[in-house]
């Protein structure tokens, strides 16, 4: 069998136009988004403008990272020190990392074997700690049972704050992510749906809240020159209360994001591809789990998941380093170590009060991650399906 040669790490490239963006903005040096002398709107103004249309939300705000659009949004919304949030085991690092950035408690909840958020165990914690937040995180595009995550939000009144790092363009029914709460939160780290190496987005309603957040991301109270903006007057309430905490979008980031806006379909069909060509393999070999959708979830992965079932930990090792030898490298969130972009709660020792997450942990530690670049194609996501088997059959067949 042919080893796999392509890099699972290697960032997609910039189109052309995003290029040339670039460039031009190095040309006029106009790198930072506010200018004392205007000269129209910046690149950063016309990227929030794009984005608050795709999702349909009244209002936006480009900022340096997913993890600060979070924070900003945490503290926009109502955030206090010591305030308890909710939030789903099964995350990355940054997301329990903005909770303790914005000085709140995280309030761990379990998860189901389908990677999202279990929604009894979310009632309870909701229940018991009297958490008025949520920070639900649809990690690696798995999308939860919305239905029943909204029932549980109105039952306790929470606010609702979506991380939508991995499901830009995702669906519930006809709803998109990132529209079911208060604030949807969108990250452009160069391994997402858009490339910007680093950038994040606030898509919001609520004109405070959206008011809030764009004075706290650094606007040297020249917040007039955002336009996907809600009224001055609403500025007016919030101008002297709001810190700066200088998590400003660059327009060099903007401008080389905008140019992928009209890519975003094509890619997640691709994507989509990429999944299924790449599942279908997981899902013919033994001890290998798909997690399943619900029917109504339409996700927009960047990456695909599967679950080792009836394996020791030990005969997981074995089966990955065959991949690796085979050039095949997969990431594993039950390695005793996090490594790269794999974590799990006991790993966030940050995280207060001894939260112990027997069933989230046994589950994430039998999950592994594959990375899927636009470059795959079908005979690579054919080679990876072979790979998997041979290296499985080999693993039950010597241990």
């Amino acid at each position: 069998m042919p080893k796999f040669t392509k890099d699972l790490g290697k960032p997609d490239a910039l189109n052309d136009q995003s290029v040339a963006a670039a460039m031009r903005l190095f040309e006029d040096g106009r790198l930072f988004r506010y200018g004392e002398v205007g000269k129209g709107v910046a690149e950063a103004g016309l990227f929030e403008e794009e984005f608050a249309a795709i999702t349909g939300r009244s209002f936006a705000l480009g900022v340096n990272s997913g993890g600060c659009a979070m924070f900003l949004a945490m503290k926009a919304a109502g955030v206090e020190p010591g305030e308890k949030v909710l939030v789903n085991g099964f995350t990355l690092a940054p997301v329990p990392g903005a909770i303790e950035h914005a000085g709140a408690e995280a309030v761990l909840v379990e998860i189901n074997d389908e990677l999202t958020i279990d929604c009894d165990d979310l009632d309870t914690k909701a229940t018991v700690t009297g958490a008025k937040f949520l920070l639900l995180s649809y990690m690696r595009g798995h999308i939860a049972d919305m239905d029943k995550v909204i029932a549980v939000v109105r039952k306790h009144d929470l606010v609702l704050i979506e991380d939508c790092a991995h499901a830009t363009k995702a669906f519930w029914g006809d709803q998109m992510i990132g529209t079911f709460g208060a604030v949807g939160c969108f990250s452009m780290q160069t391994f997402k749906h858009l490339n910007s190496g680093e950038g994040g987005v606030l898509v919001f309603d609520d004109e405070n809240i959206a008011a809030k957040a764009i004075l706290m991301s650094g606007t040297y109270m020249l917040y007039e020159q955002h336009t996907a903006r809600p009224s001055m007057e609403v500025f007016e309430r919030h101008k002297y209360d709001m810190p700066n905490c200088s998590m400003r979008m660059s327009n060099l980031v903007a401008a080389i994001l905008r140019p992928q806006l009209p890519e975003l379909e094509a890619r997640i069909g691709h994507w989509d591809k990429v999944y299924d060509w790449i599942g279908e393999g997981i899902s013919n070999t033994q001890h290998l789990r798909l997690p399943k959708r619900l029917d109504k979830a339409k996700p927009t992965p960047t990456s695909i998941q599967f679950v080792v079932e009836d394996l020791s930990y030990d005969q997981i090792e074995s089966f990955l380093a065959l991949c690796a030898s085979q050039g095949l490298h997969i990431k594993w969130f039950g390695a005793a170590e996090p490594v790269g972009f794999t974590s799990r709660p006991s790993h966030w020792h940050y995280v207060d009060g001894g939260q112990e997450m027997q069933k989230t942990d046994a589950i994430l530690r039998r999950v592994c991650d594959i990375r899927t670049p636009l470059s795959l194609q079908h005979e690579d996501c054919q080679l990876i399906g072979e790979i998997l088997q041979e290296a499985m059959a080999t693993t039950v067949s010597t241990s």
